[in-house]
């Protein structure tokens, strides 16, 4: 039960400060529509996708119309397409990614998720065949996300993967140049990738997880930032326990609405993924909230501490308010979806360097950064091989979601409207990383994976 006083606060979170349930998204296993006939399999698949979630919008809207919560975005993530299309014996997947697509529309979702593979060890067919199909797959859908875990901390990373998904991204962005590389934005490379993430790009729903399944992310940044904002003259004790108590109200939000969509659709109830994830719109930004605490603009030294603070509170104050707390949580940092972090980058106060070494403490990773059109796909590989090795030594989920602007230098900007937002243009390395990311092979895992 909610006392009148949290529904006031509820009330002034939603009008005021931006709270929103960013995605309720349902996550449906298509492991059971796998056939060798692949006009059979891509039949299953959009018949089970319709029936599952056919009501699926509609009841997200009417979660909205009774508690007065906003809810931005409802998806679908399914179990990775390489999976489901390796009894097949296509030699590319072209065509399941126009079936999630069609899919998606016929239930009315904005982004499906799960045109994905896991290679952190190594190739199967079907891995090298979904990868390859990638680039053709996304720029001629609309709805349809990919993703790729190419490293664990048990496994190590899969340098060969990498390498393969550094000339993925160039062919994506190059295919969808058009329309500044957008195809690239639906497109995320992970290491420790987690099977129950609401949030796209990387959405899929993972080996383990049920039939189907309602997982809730929610956002906030906003209302974390109006907290901090009353706090301004107070320690760190002080302002880590003000964004604990506020991650646990907006956490209680998605989980009353997670719970009341699993109902309403009569299937279980995952997780909720208490991240902050901010958009363009003025007042709902992480990196206003690191302002806030006393930087004078997000990226100048102190800013990766500020970050470690924010991720750390938000996941205590989640963690007391639901006992399902999964995804990826903590603070997210995408520069094209976040209005204080597109200053700080115009500034040069936020540099990829600087980007990097904030990924680990955040919640994810070097997220919707525009690069270069001329940069190589051997720096790409090498900035994902970066990140890969941030997130295995440190057991953490990383990624990255690099945009190639074709056509642009540095100060160009990327513009892809809507949540996904604009970005600058922002200088890499010129200096080769080539020899290294052509050595091929395994990066072996730490010490710290022999723990069973």
């Amino acid at each position: 039960m909610f006392t009148f006083q949290e529904i006031l606060e509820t009330i002034k979170m939603v009008q005021e400060e931006n709270l929103d349930i960013r995605t309720i998204t349902m996550g449906i296993s298509l492991r059971d529509c796998a056939d060798p006939n692949p006009a059979k399999a891509r039949q299953k698949i959009y018949d089970k996708i319709t029936r599952l979630a056919g009501n699926l919008v509609r009841t997200g809207e009417n979660i909205e119309r009774e508690y007065g919560l906003p809810i931005v975005n409802k998806r679908i993530s399914v179990t990775p397409i390489a999976l489901v299309a390796e009894s097949s014996s296509l030699d590319h997947y072209v065509d399941f990614a126009r079936t999630l697509d069609d899919a998606a529309a016929a239930v009315g979702v904005n982004f499906i998720g799960g045109f994905s593979t896991l290679v952190h060890k190594g190739f199967t067919k079907a891995d090298k065949n979904l990868i390859n199909s990638i680039p053709e797959a996304l720029s001629c859908t609309g709805r349809v996300c990919s993703s790729v875990n190419v490293a664990t901390t048990r496994a190590g990373i899969n340098m060969d993967a990498v390498y393969l998904m550094g000339q993925v991204i160039k062919k994506t962005a190059e295919k969808t140049a058009e329309k500044d590389g957008i195809g690239c934005a639906k497109l995320v490379v992970f290491a420790n990738v987690p099977g129950d993430n609401p949030f796209m790009a990387g959405a899929f729903h993972g080996i383990g997880e049920p039939e189907c399944v309602i997982n809730v992310g929610v956002s906030g940044p906003g209302v974390v930032k109006n907290a901090v904002d009353t706090v301004k003259d107070e320690d760190f004790g002080t302002l880590a326990e003000t964004v604990k108590k506020t991650a646990f109200k907006i956490t209680r939000m998605g989980e009353l609405v997670g719970r009341t969509a699993a109902r309403m659709l009569d299937v279980p109830f995952g997780i909720v993924d208490i991240s902050l994830a901010p958009t363009p719109a003025i007042g709902d930004s992480v990196a206003d909230i690191l302002e806030s605490m006393g930087l004078e603009r997000c990226g100048t030294h102190g800013t990766t501490a500020a970050l470690a603070l924010l991720n750390d509170a938000v996941k205590k104050g989640g963690a007391m308010a639901s006992s399902y707390v999964g995804g990826l949580s903590g603070a997210f940092i995408p520069v094209s979806e976040d209005a204080g972090m597109i200053r700080a980058a115009e500034a040069g106060a936020l540099t990829l360097d600087k980007l990097e070494a904030m990924t680990c403490v955040c919640s994810v990773g070097l997220d919707m950064i525009a690069v270069p059109g001329d940069t190589t796909a051997e720096t790409i590989a090498a900035i994902i091989a970066d990140e890969a090795a941030i997130g295995m030594i440190n057991k953490k989920t990383t990624a990255v979601r690099l945009i190639p602007a074709v056509g642009k230098k540095v100060g160009d900007y990327v513009e892809f409207g809507g949540l996904l937002g604009r970005a600058p243009v922002i200088p890499v390395k010129p200096y080769s990383s080539s020899d290294f990311v052509r050595r091929g092979g395994r990066i072996p895992a730490p010490i710290q994976s022999l723990t069973n």
